[in-house]
């Protein structure tokens, strides 16, 4: 059984330019000028562009937010844990050092890390610079 029988009105713009005079742009794009064809044909070229009126353009509606920032704890608020210091975490300071803070996958040490093969091998390639070689060697001793 057909589906899909009968009139189908056109989507604005039309998915295809009528002939001549009835012709419209269809791509919603503007007239750009095509630089290294041989001489005279850039110029006809943006002839034929222009040639084709163009539709209405349409205003783009904002689709999402921007992301709104975690809520931030005032100074003195009351904690989850009261008995452990504000430097838990931090390398100075009373408390548990770098160490108890878990890493998070968007740390670019972790990413460098995962690299690392890959620009070992760029490393060994003769067309490498000594400078990115040394740079790969800096990353390898750091990370």
């Amino acid at each position: 059984m057909a589906e899909h029988g009968g009139y189908r009105k056109p989507s604005k713009p039309a998915p295809v330019s009528g002939p001549g005079k009835m012709s419209q742009r269809t791509d919603g794009q503007p007239a750009q000028y095509i630089s290294g064809l041989p001489y005279g044909e850039g110029q006809q070229m943006m002839d034929l562009q222009r040639s084709a009126p163009m539709a209405a353009a349409s205003t783009p509606t904002p689709t999402s937010t921007a992301p709104t920032a975690p809520p931030v704890t005032p100074m003195g608020a009351p904690t989850e844990r009261p008995e452990e210091p504000v430097t838990a975490g931090s390398p100075v300071g009373p408390g548990p050092g770098p160490s108890v803070v878990p890493a998070s996958q968007d740390d670019p040490r972790l990413q460098l890390r995962a690299a690392l093969p890959t620009l070992l091998k760029l490393a060994d390639l003769p067309t490498t610079s000594p400078a990115t070689r040394n740079a790969i060697r800096y990353l390898r001793g750091t990370l």
